[in-house]
């Protein structure tokens, strides 16, 4: 059998993600989101999710964000020194306790924003942090693959619009194999939004919600899950 997990990360970063991710959702083909729980509109996406119970939720750990302005590449926020472990590890469980706090429940999933959880003192806290709630994190769990490639832009943030079509949605549904697979995404509406990746999540928006999918990803076998469905047959053992 084969399981897709539509993911929408930045869930509570803006209202018109919020709205977006809850269209994608509701008619469309996601089937979880990660919330920013330290984001201005993190209560309303948990207010929203609480009206979508289908729709998995997990923590998207924001450590920081960094993208180009006027040409230059620059941090636009610091909520930890990522080369201090005892400051990443208080900020990830202070987001722990807020998102039990917004949600009512402890996350379904980890990942982080911008993939800070890749390395350094960021990784070992969030596997940490994954083996005690006994949940997946992203592209380290061996029992869920990892898809990054639906995005709409390319290295140095070129713009790459053929990434985000129907037709290469449906060219990474046919690589899929057996098992698990959690194929990230970021849908939503770019009015209200200060961002390099900004008209790109309409346009992921608009693939999403493509009424054609459905039946598409029947006929390549392929079954929608969201992490809250995910059931771990064994401990995944951690890098």
């Amino acid at each position: 059998m084969k399981f897709l997990i539509v993911n929408a990360d930045d869930f509570g970063y803006a209202h018109g993600i919020n709205e977006g991710i809850i269209e994608a959702h509701s008619r469309g083909i996601v089937t979880s989101a990660s919330l920013m729980v330290k984001q201005p509109h993190a209560p309303e996406a948990a207010e929203l999710a609480a009206l979508h119970p289908r729709l998995g939720i997990g923590l998207h750990i924001d450590l920081q964000e960094s993208e180009p302005v006027d040409g230059v590449f620059t941090q636009r926020y610091r909520r930890a020194d990522l080369d201090d472990a005892r400051q990443v590890a208080a900020e990830i469980n202070s987001q722990l306790e807020l998102f039990v706090s917004m949600v009512g429940r402890t996350p379904d999933h980890l990942d982080s924003h911008q993939h800070v959880h890749f390395s350094g003192h960021a990784h070992v806290e969030s596997v940490r942090l994954a083996s005690e709630l006994g949940v997946p994190l992203r592209a380290t769990d061996p029992n869920i693959k990892f898809c990054g490639d639906f995005y709409g832009q390319q290295d140095a943030y070129q713009p790459y619009p053929d990434g985000v079509t129907t037709a290469n949605f449906l060219r990474l549904a046919r690589t899929i194999s057996d098992g698990w697979t959690e194929l990230m995404c970021h849908p939503g509406y770019a009015r209200d939004l200060n961002s390099v990746y900004a008209i790109e999540r309409e346009k992921e928006l608009a693939v999403l919600c493509d009424p054609t999918l459905p039946k598409a990803l029947t006929s390549l076998g392929v079954t929608l899950r969201s992490f809250s469905d995910f059931t771990r047959e064994a401990i995944p053992s951690y890098d």
